[in-house]
């Protein structure tokens, strides 16, 4: 019988995209849970792993209605030991869920293909031991800025931003953005292209970035979906 992830999505335009096609390709299971169009978050004890997508809004804004019963689903999924893994809004989700703080970016918005600094602390790790891609993409405004008791940072920018880290033993957060596509990020510019060229960026040279690196980040990151359906079909 196949492992069953449930996914949390926040926003029709943040989708699991292709990292949902990797864990499917895994041979996991996916029930998409879309609290936006009203769907109610369902007990995580129904299922082998859980994957919180990213969105828009803060993870500090608590007139979303779900992110509150969110926060308690990753406090019963990190008790229980189940697979977990939050993108961007999700890595900020756990991390206030657990008991860390999010905050703006005083350097302004992370956006384009970045390179991850990965730190020695992720040797051995369960799902970033053995690989470790180079490179992903980024578009947030937010950071965590503070790890929950017990969590461990596994990558960082340059500047000592957190960029990956293990909130529990069977809980992780990427601020990076694994599973979009050009398609998406297309999207994202042009809801962004007035601030991107206030800052000076050129929304299409960013696109022509994010289009030239879309197969390798693919390659990359695709192993890291296998690792994590891996762990929750040994959870299952």
């Amino acid at each position: 019988m196949a492992s069953t992830i449930l996914v949390v999505e926040h926003e029709a335009q943040c989708p699991p995209a292709r990292l949902g096609d990797w864990l499917r390709a895994a041979g996991a299971e996916l029930e998409v849970c879309r609290p936006y169009a009203s769907d109610d978050l369902p007990p995580v004890a129904s299922y082998d792993g859980l994957l919180v997508l990213g969105g828009s809004m803060s993870a500090n804004d608590d007139s979303v209605p779900w992110l509150a019963p969110l926060r308690a689903m990753v406090r019963d999924a990190a008790e229980s030991g189940t697979p977990t893994w939050g993108v961007c809004l999700g890595h900020q989700v756990i991390a206030r869920a657990l008991g860390g703080t999010v905050g703006v970016n005083p350097r302004g918005q992370q956006v384009g293909v970045l390179a991850t600094g990965w730190l020695s602390s992720a040797d051995g790790d369960a799902l970033f031991g053995q690989v470790r891609p180079s490179r992903t993409i980024q578009w947030n405004h937010d950071l965590v800025t503070a790890l929950p008791d017990g969590a461990v940072a596994l990558a960082e920018t340059a500047g000592g931003e957190l960029q990956v880290a293990r909130f529990a033993p069977t809980v992780w957060g990427t601020q990076m953005h694994p599973e979009v596509t050009r398609t998406i990020c297309a999207q994202w510019l042009e809801e962004d292209r007035d601030e991107h060229v206030a800052r000076g960026i050129d929304p299409e040279g960013l696109l022509a970035e994010v289009t030239a690196a879309e197969d390798g980040l693919a390659e990359a990151w695709e192993p890291v979906a296998r690792e994590f359906a891996a762990l929750v079909g040994e959870s299952a």
